[in-house]
């Protein structure tokens, strides 16, 4: 499936102590002994738990081509992505769960901004929400630009199409170049 992905900006980040700064295990087989540069709550309520990781590895992927790594940033906005459900079925996230996520984006878009960058030096940024996990892993070597909208349309695409029936437990969207990722998976997963 060819999915088009409209989502980046400056992610405003808003300090809180109403949480956790705990690191989902989720993103440890991409981001090596990840550290959290920014926490915060987005969504109209607040209740949509965001993080942006700072990651000891390099997350690069060698698809990206040598002119784009000269590039200072990438808006990677309109990049179509492939979904793909991950198996087999269970222990998936609750879809209704990731569309509070979604709305989340979607309701920043309007009140903060329609733009988000995920910078090279802090490559994934994760959104939680009860059972829901997704997170945006920037694999360029580059800050990248993504629209909230496309984020939001990704979750919802990947969280409603990749359950038990589908024979999945969710999943993730990935451009033809690999620049970055989004993944949507239970938080436990």
């Amino acid at each position: 499936m060819r999915f088009s992905a409209t989502l980046l900006s400056t992610v405003a980040l808003v300090p809180t102590l109403a949480w956790s700064l705990t690191v989902s295990p989720a993103v440890t087989p991409f981001c090596q002994s990840p550290s959290v540069v920014s926490s915060t709550t987005i969504g109209e309520n607040n209740d949509v738990q965001v993080q942006t990781l700072k990651c000891a590895n390099a997350i690069t992927e060698d698809a990206v081509s040598k002119a784009s790594l000269d590039k200072r940033q990438v808006n990677v906005c309109t990049t179509d992505c492939t979904r793909n459900c991950f198996t087999p079925s269970g222990g998936g996230p609750d879809p209704n769960e990731c569309h509070v996520i979604a709305d989340a984006l979607l309701f920043d878009s309007q009140n903060v901004g329609a733009l988000f960058t995920i910078p090279a030096n802090a490559s994934v940024v994760t959104m939680q929400f009860r059972s829901c996990l997704t997170f945006f892993v920037n694999q360029a070597g580059v800050d990248e630009q993504f629209c909230r909208t496309g984020w939001s349309s990704i979750i919802d695409n990947v969280a409603f199409n990749c359950q038990a029936t589908q024979n999945a437990h969710g999943g993730n969207c990935v451009p033809q170049d690999q620049r970055w990722f989004i993944q949507v998976q239970n938080v436990n997963a």
